[in-house]
């Protein structure tokens, strides 16, 4: 009888250190170390890929606008010349920021000079005023808040920080736009009281942490200043952040580790150990496991987003980690995460092929390899 419930107690273990995936199971021990997702050369052709793929593809499309008349029905081109591919407008932005991001990286990308040609036609001055024509209607004036804005100012952070010629041209050209998504900034976070708290689009954490990097990038005081003291107000104050409800269905971010990302951004070290020792309290225990995200139909436009929250949670695990070596354990879990969803994203379906290139590339972009 003893060996029949020892039996019994080891399928029971074997069964809780297990999950799911696609009616297959995966082990996932505690405390593996996993090898660390690269983006070489090779992984960048892979990437690059996807956005080359989906920002002249018109349809399908999610426009997202608030029509105020008949003659507001136009097609996605011609409301959005820069923006208009990959399904919707910030998928587009940040499909046009990859491309930037990889050339930066390596400037021997596979059809190097076509992308440049392309970024030159989408980014011009006569498409970016036609842009700016839309946001200053009256009934989209709220439009893309604050997720899209957010990879507009990401996009013109990383023109910004590239040293070429033709990067000072694409950075004028969009400059009237990131200006105006600046003051649309500025004007409404002193209108938010309360932030949103969620999985996707709207979550303010995000929205903030991004635009942050471009101010401190082109050291604009005003967008800075006005980040930290409506973060401060929202989360300084947080704890015990319940990171047992995540994900979603459909997340693809991490409420609590956005937060806490965005803090790290705006808090000294000093300042910051205590406040993240109070939200979550568990992530300095070096046995603490974090299961990924399972995605069962990645044909399912919703249901992919959870490769998405892959991605996020490893560039928010990683920028938590910076500087604090006794959270260096928690690099191993984003690497986790990026490894289970990077082989699904090439050749998958446009549910994620559209917008999935972004996450990996900034997740695998967030990697400390002296680590």
């Amino acid at each position: 009888m003893k060996y029949i419930t020892l039996l019994l107690l080891v399928l029971f273990v074997s069964c809780n250190n297990s999950i799911e995936k696609n009616n297959e199971v995966v082990e996932t021990p505690n405390n593996a170390i996993v090898e660390k997702p690269v983006l070489n050369l090779e992984q960048a052709n892979r990437l690059a890929n996807l956005p080359l793929h989906c920002m002249d593809t018109e349809y399908p499309n999610k426009l997202g606008q608030t029509l105020g008349s008949d003659a507001d029905l136009k097609t996605p081109k011609t409301l959005h010349p820069a923006f208009y591919g990959c399904f919707d407008w910030h998928s587009s932005v940040h499909g046009h920021w990859s491309l930037v991001k990889l050339l930066k990286m390596y400037p021997d990308l596979d059809n190097s000079e076509s992308i440049k040609e392309k970024l030159l036609s989408s980014i011009s001055k006569e498409n970016i005023l036609m842009e700016i024509a839309f946001f200053e209607d009256e009934n989209n004036k709220s439009f893309e808040r604050t997720y899209g804005w957010a990879w507009l100012l990401k996009l013109a952070e990383e023109l910004h920080t590239w040293n070429i010629p033709m990067a000072r041209e694409l950075e004028s050209n969009l400059e009237p736009l990131t200006h105006l998504i600046i003051d649309k900034y500025i004007e409404f976070l002193p209108k938010l009281n309360y932030p949103l708290r969620v999985g996707t689009h709207t979550n303010t954490a995000f929205g903030l942490s991004f635009a942050f990097d471009y101010a401190e990038t082109v050291n604009n005081e005003i967008l800075k200043n006005a980040i930290t003291e409506r973060a401060k107000y929202f989360f300084l104050n947080d704890k015990e952040c319940p990171m047992s409800w995540e994900p979603s269905g459909s997340d693809f971010l991490s409420p609590c580790l956005e937060e806490a990302a965005l803090m790290k951004r705006l808090l000294t070290i000093e300042e910051f150990r205590p406040w993240l020792n109070n939200f979550l309290p568990q992530l300095k225990d070096t046995n603490y496991k974090l299961d990924v995200g399972l995605v069962s139909d990645r044909t399912d436009g919703q249901l992919v987003h959870l490769d998405g929250v892959n991605f996020s949670r490893a560039w928010d695990l990683n920028k938590i980690s910076e500087g604090l070596p006794e959270y260096n354990h928690l690099r191993n879990i984003a690497n986790q995460h990026i490894n289970y969803s990077l082989p699904s994203i090439v050749g998958d379906s446009y549910e994620g092929g559209h917008w999935l290139g972004s996450f990996a590339i900034y997740a695998l972009s967030s990697i400390d390899f002296s680590k």
